[in-house]
């Protein structure tokens, strides 16, 4: 690699501090690197801002947490640079390197001891009086729900034109695979190994309790209505970036044509991850 991009999250001194060494080591082995701290995109906005990485960078490594890995993805959305994530904690799902072990993983990364693993991508678009207002590709989920506490929304699902089902309850998630151990795991989804092909859909705390969640091929186009005039619904991709939603909008969810592209650590592994993140056989 000739030219690495090194981007790290915002207000916190252990991640510039890493990021600098970082820039050092990668210099000392000839390669040229574009450094940037990551920028705030808090707040339920259709706008919001990017970095623009040049396009000589062969790799953008992330240093972080999850959050700011799933932000760094929106910037690179159509192009095909691969990402390394590294946890400035332990192991993130998708940041699975750790601080302490990165400048090893890394020399393994350059001797070209590495795997690339894909990802498939959500699009996310909202439509209003047949005009896209809003469109977003989505790495973990999208997410309908309203801003009042204790109030329940009405939606219609459609899948490939035909009706679905009428889901009341709090609100409504569709993830990806990747998108499986965040809010979907939360909410009683299934957990699916991240490389699969598959879209699922998640009512949050149903009112009809036989709405289960429901993964469906990836190949489907998903029609997400208001079913009754509600204020305050909202529409939040990666929990990061949303819109608010009226009662005429259409909600159109599909698989992007291009996925994200992961450099996987040779010593990490998924199942590692999963009994890391999620206590497995801990008392």
């Amino acid at each position: 690699m000739r030219h690495v991009a090194i981007i790290y999250k915002r207000m916190r001194p252990e991640a510039a501090r890493l990021a600098l060494e970082l820039k050092e080591w990668f210099v000392k082995r000839n390669t040229e690197v574009f450094i940037k701290e990551n920028i705030d995109n808090s707040g339920v906005s259709c706008v919001y801002e990017k970095i623009n990485i040049p396009g000589t960078v062969e790799a953008v490594v992330v240093i972080g947490g999850d959050g700011t890995f799933l932000s760094v993805a929106r910037f690179i959305e159509r192009k095909a640079i691969p990402i390394i994530g590294i946890n400035l904690g332990g192991l993130g799902f998708l940041t699975e390197i750790s601080a302490d072990s990165c400048f090893e993983e890394l020399e393994k990364i350059l001797s070209g001891d590495f795997e690339i693993e894909e990802r498939m991508v959500l699009r996310v678009s909202v439509k209003r009086e047949g005009k896209e207002i809003f469109s977003h590709r989505v790495l973990n989920d999208a997410v309908i729900n309203k801003g009042a506490l204790a109030r329940i929304i009405d939606l219609h699902a459609t899948i490939d034109g035909h009706f679905l089902t009428h889901y009341r309850g709090d609100g409504l998630i569709i993830c990806t695979p990747t998108g499986s151990t965040a809010y979907n795991i939360s909410a009683g989804g299934p957990i699916i190994f991240p490389t699969a092909q598959a879209i699922i859909l998640t009512p949050i705390c149903p009112f009809t309790l036989t709405n289960r969640p429901i993964v469906f091929p990836a190949n489907v186009t998903i029609v997400v209505e208001i079913a009754e005039p509600a204020a305050d619904v909202t529409l939040t991709c990666d929990g990061q970036v949303g819109c608010l939603i009226s009662d005429l909008d259409q909600i159109v969810v599909t698989a992007a044509a291009t996925p994200i592209r992961i450099i996987k650590a040779p010593g990490v592994n998924h199942f590692e991850i999963l009994r890391s993140k999620l206590k497995w056989g801990q008392a």
